[in-house]
């Protein structure tokens, strides 16, 4: 049985795993200190799936599903987003650009089923293109045109990944985060070692410091283990739409931990970016539930009459 209301528990749970997606960004800068790109997102994805794949059953999707799943986030997304986050972009404005895969996805989705756009949403992917033709129009030193095209690749790998896990429906997502994990990690590890070299990769491992594979560990177990665990927990017991608005904090905790943490920048144009993609957003995952409420609200009253 669905509840409607989030209890006080499972929204500080929620809100725990908001500000650990948001926080995985500036991890994942301080990892990348010490491992290559390549190298770091494949050792991320070999400890998600070790030993889980051991412990937990094969979720009931296909393998092609799976396959699909562990190319399009492991490689496609967290491959382009760690190189990205290698120099090219800082992890603050990375944490809010990678969140039009929210509108990638609406896309994807109509592409499949042949909807067409509506118009809040059309309001909703002006807003947030908005926001990211700023952050285009301030690239420097910090964020290059290629960091912001590489999580904008990222953010459409992810989407990719959301419409083929919708379509397999899987019945334990954390076994499904685990078994795709199997096809993500060789790729990445291939990759790192044709791009990176065997040398780079052995000199990384053998000379990260405790901070390094803290910052590994925390992918694979805070990040991918609790925040998917609780994330499909919460998902199993309220509706979508109690939940999925939580993830608008995902930009704020990214940027938020980016200040305090690596000390970045929030000049005016930053925050004035950051406001147009999280209205964007906001526009996107609140404007049907206000007009289903006045719709339910007039139907009330008509029915009173």
């Amino acid at each position: 049985m669905h509840h409607t209301t989030l209890s006080l528990r499972h929204a500080l749970l929620a809100l725990a795993v908001m500000a650990i997606w948001g926080s995985n960004f500036v991890v994942a800068r301080l990892g990348l200190e010490q491992f290559p790109p390549f190298l770091f997102a494949g050792l991320r994805f070999t400890l998600a799936a070790l030993p889980l794949v051991f412990l937990l059953p094969r979720p009931n999707v296909s393998w092609r599903n799976l396959a699909a799943y562990g190319l399009l986030i492991g490689t496609g997304q967290f491959g382009l987003l760690f190189l990205a986050l290698s120099g090219h972009i800082s992890p603050g404005l990375a944490s809010l650009v990678i969140q039009v895969q929210v509108f990638i996805t609406i896309f994807l989705a109509m592409l499949r089923n042949g909807e067409r756009l509506r118009g809040f949403q059309i309001v909703a992917c002006l807003l947030a293109i908005a926001g990211i033709l700023v952050i285009a129009a301030h690239v420097n030193g910090h964020t290059t045109p290629l960091g912001l095209a590489l999580v904008l690749m990222a953010a459409s790998c992810w989407a990719s990944g959301n419409i083929v896990s919708r379509e397999g429906r899987p019945d334990n997502f954390l076994a499904y985060v685990a078994w795709s994990s199997l096809f993500s990690a060789p790729p990445l590890l291939g990759l790192s070692l044709l791009t990176e070299g065997p040398a780079a990769m052995a000199h990384a491992v053998s000379h990260a410091t405790l901070g390094g594979w803290a910052a590994l560990i925390w992918q694979a177990v805070g990040n991918s283990w609790f925040g998917y665990a609780c994330w499909g927990m919460l998902l199993a017991r309220y509706p979508s739409a109690t939940i999925t608005p939580m993830a608008l904090l995902v930009p704020v905790f990214g940027m938020g931990s980016a200040v305090l943490w690596l000390h970045e920048p929030m000049p005016a144009w930053k925050l004035g970016a950051a406001l147009l993609v999280i209205c964007g957003l906001a526009v996107s995952v609140f404007y049907p539930r206000l007009r289903m409420g006045l719709a339910n609200r007039r139907l009330s009253r008509q029915r009173a009459l």
